[in-house]
């Protein structure tokens, strides 16, 4: 069974993209995936500069998550919608971890080969649906197969049960068949390998 991390592109708290990561991780654990979830509050990073990184190198927090996407066949990004667009945790996060730590570090080393599923929760209609598509943009140019089913839940502060699942069917089915898809697209990449 593949490895997969679940990431949220939020860390506020109660974040709606928080709770689809985990409920993503459930779903996929049950489907016999070995999961880890983590929490971008864990990794926090300066906003990447060139001239910093030039200084300073990667910061530590951005080696040791570039570590985690290595170990990991594919992932699931939970991305808020920010002005239609990734979170700025998300893209400075993924941006960070796109730099070579080492002259001798392949390209893409935390990208390159890995299948990626892509879900958002927004508080209108479209549920974060316009994010996902510079989300979806920006990790095929860096190596990263993205399934093509995805989950966008709509008025997302009314969505979750208590204990965290969707309330709506349709949406747990898309939620599902976006978790279902990354596993069988990871399996059988990593099949070829």
């Amino acid at each position: 069974m593949p490895k997969l991390l679940m990431v949220s592109g939020s860390t506020r708290t109660g974040s709606t993209n928080s709770k689809l990561a985990a409920l993503a991780a459930s779903i996929a654990r049950d489907a016999g995936a070995d999961v880890t979830l983590i929490d971008l509050k864990d990794y926090d990073m300066p906003l990447y500069n060139g001239d910093l990184e030039a200084e300073s190198g990667l910061p530590d927090t951005a080696k040791r998550l570039k570590q985690v996407f290595v170990e990991h066949d594919g992932l699931f990004l939970a991305s808020p919608e920010y002005n239609s667009s990734i979170s700025p945790l998300l893209k400075n996060t993924l941006d960070w971890i796109s730099r070579r730590d080492t002259p001798d570090e392949p390209a893409l080393w935390a990208y390159k080969g890995k299948v990626a599923g892509l879900g958002a929760v927004g508080s209108g209609a479209l549920g974060g649906l316009r994010g996902l598509v510079p989300l979806r943009m920006m990790l095929g140019n860096i190596g990263v197969t993205v399934v093509p089913s995805q989950v966008a839940i709509s008025h997302g502060l009314s969505a979750f049960d208590e204990r965290g699942a969707l309330k709506d069917e349709r949406q747990h089915g898309m939620l599902k068949a976006t978790i279902d898809q990354l596993i069988s697209t990871t399996r059988a990449l990593k099949a070829t390998r």
